[in-house]
């Protein structure tokens, strides 16, 4: 068994790159490997900015040999008429590399066919990672690509070096101008090289102790948070650790060293969230906290150097924070100065998108739109409707704020504290900063109900009206985040419980941009929008872990109450793991079959037509079925298909459903149609696949 180590060297690639990267080495080694019949033990991948290592143990020295028959042409047409093969069985032969010694003759249940022994595989696992790496190498999926100098190939950055070693043995390949060898380099700083690599074992020394590059990213971060932590509490503070950015931190330095730096405590008076915008979106640094969570005036960055004079480079950091905390604090003076009346005026300049409208008419919309939800769903609560209504009027007021104008990430956030400091309801204060939650299948919710509809009616409004103007996502295009508004909806509707259609709420989106020149009819554009939620609805629910094909049913018998979907799957998915799941769902989609196959069935029967004791038992049986449906107690409905399955195999064993007398045949469909409506409410038992 061998070890074989790859790495590729390049410029610094961008920290994003290096998680996609990772993953597409590991995997795509492992298929390769796979297909080729190379036996192999694990396979480890390690990414830094400038090198990503491929790490492939117990390898086999050779791939196993197989052998296997392969038919060729009939009998009949191999050989001409002489006896000598034939054009088929010269193709045949040169095709698999053959010989004519090396053919018989194969018996099948269609004739006599030619057929030979073949023997593949065999290759030493040197030539085998000779043909692979670089193809490999050539289609890491980037999100962006480069070509340089006057090289055919591209790459996210420009390829430097590559070290393919198998033990102590070059694995050679060319790759562009690249020519794989020995030789690795380590940090720019710290142990540039070139070092010569003895052999695969000796790979990771050189790298540590030469190279000075810690190789594996979670090190990194062990180091970068265990060095963090003790500079934070040398001061009594903490260090606030985000983990999106200690994921890009640790994908930025192939040396890490924390370094803790201050700022003036001036500055303070901005708020919290402006200067942790700065320090982690400007600086890629963390904020330091007190016990009870107050800021406190020093940050923490992670170098890539031990440098001779760590005070110097200190305090060349805090001079660049230094710049960017003085224009925070420069517009928060002077949005202090304003007011959300002035703010609203300027809305009407502020263009939403082109034939919308203005930002201005948006929260004029969303002030309506909002106050309808709060009425809709809390009909007692006239005071919600009342904040609900103005959170809607003030929620787009900051984007014409000096702040959000410098950091456009904070906007719905600055739009709440500027309501705080200017006397407006707290919860509406809290509705404003949480209108644009939640941004994904992942982040965080609204904390309030009043913050749940205001970023509905946000949504809701930007989909009507794209949808009324065509602009409806197609592939990867998604300009205008729409499904993301989606499943916004989706996940509030759904976690907040309300009792809420959502087509209802999109038609009072619609209804609000009144009468205009639409691109597609409204029914038209009101019916692609359900579908499109529909969709998105579909794909949350499966990313949850629930069946692809019990949610496929579930939504078929409606998706408008989002809450009821939600509950019809839960109570279909502990149904099918029942042992009479199987033949119970057959009886539906034998129900169903049956009825589809009408083109009118009478809705209700007459118990004077039964001609026999089970059609009598089995009405019987339909008692407190509708009562369930409507009252949304599916699990104990589905209970109820498991006692009534007997009564319904013994009616279809003693009765012709589609006999010659019409009035009977008609009673005993409505009796069938009775029991698909009573259950067609959790869901299409058609679909289910048996």
């Amino acid at each position: 068994m061998s070890t074989f180590v790859l790495e590729i060297g390049s410029e610094e690639l961008p920290s994003r790159f290096l998680p996609g990267q990772k993953q597409f080495l590991l995997d795509t080694f492992a298929t390769k490997l796979s297909e080729a019949g190379l036996a192999f033990g694990s396979i480890n991948v390690f990414c830094t900015p400038r090198r990503a290592c491929v790490e492939i143990q117990e390898l086999a020295d050779r791939q196993e040999v197989r052998e296997e028959i392969v038919a060729g042409p009939p009998l009949r047409i191999a050989y001409d008429a002489d006896g000598k093969p034939g054009k088929a069985l010269l193709g045949f032969l040169r095709t698999q590399g053959v010989n004519e010694s090396d053919i018989f003759e194969q018996k099948t249940e269609k004739g006599v066919y030619i057929a030979a022994k073949k023997t593949s595989g065999g290759k030493s696992a040197k030539e085998i990672l000779a043909e692979i790496s670089p193809a490999i190498i050539a289609s890491i999926p980037y999100a962006k690509r480069m070509r340089w100098a006057d090289h055919s190939i591209s790459h996210a950055r420009p390829l430097h070096w590559i070290l393919a070693l198998l033990d102590s043995e070059i694995v050679s390949f060319n790759l562009g101008p690249i020519a794989s060898g020995r030789e690795t380099f380590g940090h720019r700083i710290h142990g540039l090289g070139p070092f010569a690599v003895g052999s695969a074992s000796e790979y990771f020394t050189v790298i540590r102790d030469k190279a000075c590059v810690m190789l594996d990213a979670a090190s990194r971060r062990q180091t970068i948070c265990e060095m963090g932590d003790a500079e934070a509490k040398r001061i009594g503070g903490r260090v606030l650790w985000k983990e999106s950015l200690l994921e890009e931190v640790e994908g930025l330095v192939e040396h890490p060293l924390p370094l803790l730096a201050d700022f003036d405590p001036s500055y303070l008076e901005v708020p919290k969230e402006v200067l942790l915008t700065s320090m982690e979106s400007h600086q890629k640094s963390f904020g330091i906290a007190d016990a009870d969570g107050h800021l406190l005036p020093h940050f923490l960055t992670v170098l890539n150097i031990e440098p001779e004079d760590l005070s110097v480079v200190k305090k060349g950091w805090e001079r660049v924070l230094h710049a960017r905390l003085d224009d925070a604090r420069f517009f928060w003076r002077e949005d202090l100065r304003s007011s959300f009346d002035a703010w609203l005026g300027k809305l009407d300049h502020v263009i939403f998108i082109g034939p919308l409208g203005s930002m201005g008419d948006k929260s004029r919309r969303l002030e309506e739109l909002t106050a309808w939800l709060a009425k809709r769903i809390f009909p007692e609560d006239h005071d919600l409707a009342v904040k609900a209504a103005r959170a809607g009027r003030l929620c787009k007021a900051d984007l014409v704020s000096g702040m959000v104008g410098e950091f456009d990430t904070l906007q719905g956030i600055m739009g709440g504290i500027y309501a705080r400091r200017m006397g407006e309801d707290e919860l509406v204060a809290k509705a404003i900063s949480a209108q644009y939650l939640p941004s994904g299948p992942d982040s965080p919710m609204p904390d309030t109900v009043l913050g749940a509809l205001l970023s509905m009616a946000d949504k809701a409004d930007t989909l009507a009206g794209c949808f009324g103007l065509n602009r409806i996502p197609t592939g990867t295009a998604d300009p205008f985040a729409l499904r993301r508004c989606a499943l916004g909806i989706i996940r509030i509707v759904k976690e907040f419980g309300f009792d809420l259609s959502v087509r209802e709420l999109l038609q009072k989106a619609f209804d609000l941009y009144g009468e205009r020149a639409w691109k597609l009819g409204r029914e038209e554009a009101l019916a692609k929008l359900q579908d499109f939620v529909g969709a998105r609805l579909q794909n949350y629910l499966q990313g949850q872990g629930n069946s692809v094909v019990l949610t496929e049913a579930c939504l078929r018998a409606g998706m408008d109450d989002i809450p009821d979907v939600c509950a019809r799957l839960a109570a279909l998915a502990d149904f099918s793991k029942h042992n009479d799941y199987v033949p119970s769902v057959q009886i539906m989609k034998r129900i169903a079959n049956i009825l589809q196959k009408q083109k009118q069935v009478p809705e209700n029967f007459d118990k004077s037509l039964f001609e026999h004791a089970s059609e009598g038992q089995l009405a019987e049986k339909l008692t407190d079925q509708e009562t369930l449906g409507k009252n949304r107690k599916y699990p104990e409905l589905l209970a109820t298909l498991l006692e009534l399955r007997p009564y319904v195999d013994s009616f279809f064993d003693s009765v012709m459903v589609l006999c010659e007398d019409a009035k009977v045949r008609d009673n005993r469909l409505a009796l069938l149609h009775r029991i698909h409506s009573l259950y067609a409410c959790v869901a299409d038992f058609s679909a289910l696949q048996i």
